[in-house]
């Protein structure tokens, strides 16, 4: 497989979690991860091979500088991650456990990322000899500058023929806070995506309808048709269904759909107990993101981008710093037997 250039632009966070399963601050320690939607995908794809670039503004301060330390020791260039007077975004974690779910508190509001302008990013000069742009509805959700810079970034990419792959990871507390258009800036940022991962869900935001069908495949089926109609550029939509049987015990399927009707299905497998569910889509995200650019069936990507998923769920942090061999070992049969 070439070398592929993939570009993400996002915010990095810093995840502030408590040890284990106890509540926050319920001791006075807390464990620190890198973390981020786009941050999550670019650290995948670097353990995959591919020549990826973080687009991002953290704070200048020694928070900033630990975010992009690690995001670096992963593989990912952070040459073009400006650094600013300003905070660094922030997040803190309770991990539940049996019938306690889990909580995430976010700090991140008017961060240095947040306030950045859309003109603080020269995107010719940033896109250049990249093959793909890797961007996630979190971002326009954080207000009115972070929506301009993405939506900015998504045209740049369009007009020079590069590829976009676009996580719709719909977040209506974070719109609601500035009042933002979530359904008219979602709709155009999915007008200008190649692939993206949404659900029936996402697509009755974007285009104001709902789907009533009686199984959740089905649902599926019939927004990718409508999405499909909708956006003459789309060529594929993928998602995942999970079922919460509690809160450590999940299952997890998935779902790549294609513009000439075509749909494969990883089946679902069972997820416990779970270690850390966070970045979990993020990892699917990144191994469908690695078969469509291998240029495998859409089969073996689904199933690799499911592995990828699941294989996240046992390790703790953001990141899923797995590589290709190891998520095909999950895939494959002999997928339990110690690697001598």
């Amino acid at each position: 497989m070439r070398r592929t250039r993939v570009v993400c632009f996002g915010e990095l966070l810093l995840r502030l979690g408590a040890p284990g399963h106890q509540l926050l601050l319920q001791s006075p320690q807390l464990e620190v991860h890198a973390g981020g939607a786009e941050a999550n995908v670019a650290a995948s794809l670097a353990h995959f091979g591919h020549d990826v670039a973080m687009l991002s503004t953290v704070a200048d301060n020694p928070l900033g500088h630990a975010a992009t330390g690690e995001l670096r020791r992963h593989g990912v260039d952070t040459r073009a991650v400006r650094r600013v007077d300003g905070r660094m975004g922030l997040y803190f974690l309770t991990t539940g456990a049996i019938h306690r779910p889990s909580e995430v508190v976010y700090d991140r509001a008017d961060s240095a990322f947040a306030l950045a302008p859309a003109t603080a990013y020269d995107w010719p000069r940033l896109l250049e000899g990249a093959q793909w742009l890797h961007l996630s509805g979190i971002s326009p959700a954080l207000g009115a500058n972070v929506a301009a810079t993405t939506l900015a970034a998504a045209r740049a990419a369009r007009e020079r023929g590069i590829q976009v792959s676009f996580d719709g990871n719909y977040r209506p507390r974070l719109w609601q806070r500035w009042q933002g258009d979530a359904a008219g800036i979602l709709r155009e940022l999915f007008a200008c995506a190649d692939l993206v991962f949404a659900d029936h869900r996402d697509i009755a935001v974007v285009l104001g309808q709902s789907f009533e069908q009686p199984s959740l495949a089905e649902r599926v089926n019939a927004a990718a048709q409508q999405a499909f109609a909708a956006f003459p550029q789309l060529r594929w939509m993928a998602c995942t269904q999970r079922i919460a049987h509690s809160v450590d015990h999940h299952s997890l399927g998935a779902m790549l759909l294609d513009r000439a009707g075509g749909c494969a299905v990883a089946p679902s497998e069972d997820l416990t107990p779970i270690i850390d569910r966070i970045g979990g889509g993020d990892a699917f995200a990144a191994g469908v993101l690695h078969g469509l650019i291998a240029g495998w069936d859409a089969q073996t990507t689904v199933r690799f981008g499911l592995a990828a998923g699941c294989l996240k769920h046992s390790i703790p942090g953001d990141f899923n710093p797995v590589s290709v061999a190891d998520v095909q070992a999950l895939a494959g049969e002999a997928r339990f037997d110690v690697r001598r």
